[in-house]
């Protein structure tokens, strides 16, 4: 890290941060994430390593890449592991317990509403304009990850490979991530270089002292310890297998709660590369395999899900609650109340492993944040993941402007919005939600006027 020279004042260490400013500030930031992944990161990376000091640039890019090698949502990872790095287990609790909640909230709520009146003439508007607006928001996502992970040839070759991979080949994300780890592990000893820290090569942006700093220590909690990982293991076994086991005993095995739980359970285990790699996993089996919901409206759930705060896989609750409520399994009376406890076991089971993956594996990663046979495969498997988002954009694509499959006539009305969109957000930087705003305007306005 770059040092002032001697005849500059040496800037002072950022004070110790309280757990209750902390609190505050992961409960702000829960209602203030908004843009997906990458405008979550972009949110925190301001907020932590630029304007409080927190935590220093090398340090968060660090914890960064292991939140993208895991499955689930990164964006929440990232805060969880921060807030556990500064104020030990209920630190990163609260931390990413607060970046959930306000979401989990905003979404059943929405999810309702949209049950409820999404088929009226003023909610199918605004849903014809925003659902290409979405396609060109992952458009985005992709660019922008892209654009801070592929800082050279052999990371974009990984980019381009794992794309084809997945596109192509239909190979499984968990073998592309496999790959890219073996790749990054072999490139990091031949050509250190060209895999350091995303790419960004051994200088990183210094933006002054930091209260956890390139060599600050690892404290005494982040330190790994077998007992501690044996008791974060057995405690994590019976968070999940009590609510399971109380699921089975209700409603039997094949019930559409237990069900819920068994497969977003997988999804948060066998899916990685964050939210945008985690959606083709949840439309084949929420859509195709157990007919919670159709195609049209996992896309509107995306929709919504792009438009609340919190991290994108949220989209799990709409999920949840659109299953719950429109199989009413709770009853003809109970509607409401089958979609909201859907949504929230939905997240549990969603959430939970993120959790335990830092909780557990936060020590070790601690250990090796100078070390670059580990950081290494993190770095190709994040450039990895920019091909998986990038396939996403396309998957999203082919539903918006092909609502009827390619044997349909191809909606030129929503490709226009979409590239209009695409337009916005890529040329002109403009903001998320103003996007989406404009888009859902111009829908109704298509809609009413009859196109």
């Amino acid at each position: 890290m770059t040092r002032p020279s001697s005849s500059s004042p040496e800037p002072a260490i950022p004070a110790a941060v309280s757990f209750r400013e902390a609190f505050y500030f992961w409960l702000k930031l829960g209602f203030i994430s908004f843009g997906g992944p990458a405008g979550q990161i972009a949110v925190m990376h301001q907020e932590l390593v630029e304007r409080r000091h927190w935590i220093s640039e090398r340090r968060f890019l660090h914890a960064l890449n292991y939140c993208m090698l895991l499955p689930g949502p990164e964006a929440q990872q990232l805060a969880t592991y921060i807030g556990w790095l500064m104020h030990r287990t209920w630190g990163g609790i609260v931390a990413g317990v607060l970046f959930v909640l306000p979401s989990l909230f905003i979404l059943i709520a929405l999810s309702w509403l949209y049950v409820a009146f999404g088929q009226t003439p003023l909610m199918a508007g605004l849903f014809y304009g925003i659902k290409p607006a979405v396609t060109a928001i992952v458009l985005q996502a992709a660019w922008r990850i892209g654009s801070r992970a592929l800082k050279n040839s052999a990371l974009w070759a990984i980019a381009a490979a794992s794309f084809v991979a997945i596109f192509a080949l239909n190979v499984p994300f968990p073998a592309i991530v496999a790959v890219a780890a073996l790749v990054g592990y072999v490139g990091g000893r031949i050509a250190p270089g060209r895999f350091r820290l995303g790419g960004h090569g051994p200088k990183v942006k210094s933006y002054g002292p930091a209260l956890i700093d390139d060599e600050t220590p690892t404290p005494i909690h982040a330190r790994f310890r077998w007992p501690h990982l044996l008791r974060i293991l057995l405690l994590g076994a019976l968070l999940w297998s009590v609510p399971m086991a109380a699921l089975s005993l209700i409603g039997g095995w094949n019930h559409a709660y237990t069900q819920m739980g068994w497969f977003f359970t997988k999804a948060a285990l066998l899916t990685f590369g964050g939210a945008y790699a985690v959606l083709p996993y949840v439309y084949q089996g929420a859509v195709g395999h157990y007919g919670w919901l159709t195609p049209e409206q996992m896309i509107d759930g995306l929709a919504l899900g792009e438009t609340t705060p919190g991290p994108l896989i949220m989209v799990v609750a709409f999920v949840g609650f659109v299953g719950g409520y429109g199989q009413a399994l709770l009853g003809p009376q109970q509607l409401f109340l089958a979609g909201a406890l859907a949504a929230v076991l939905v997240t549990w089971f969603t959430f939970l492993p993120s959790f335990l993956f830092i909780l557990a594996g936060g020590p070790l990663v601690e250990s090796t944040h100078n070390d670059l046979k580990f950081t290494a495969p993190l770095t190709a498997i994040t450039a990895a993941v920019v091909g998986v988002v990038l396939n996403l954009a396309l998957f999203f694509g082919y539903h918006v402007l092909w609502p009827q499959g390619y044997a349909g006539a191809f909606d030129w009305v929503s490709a226009l919005i979409a590239l209009a969109a695409a337009v916005a957000l890529l040329r002109f930087q403009r903001n998320v939600m103003h996007v989406i705003a404009a888009c859902a305007l111009l829908g109704l306005l298509l809609k009413s006027a009859g196109l």
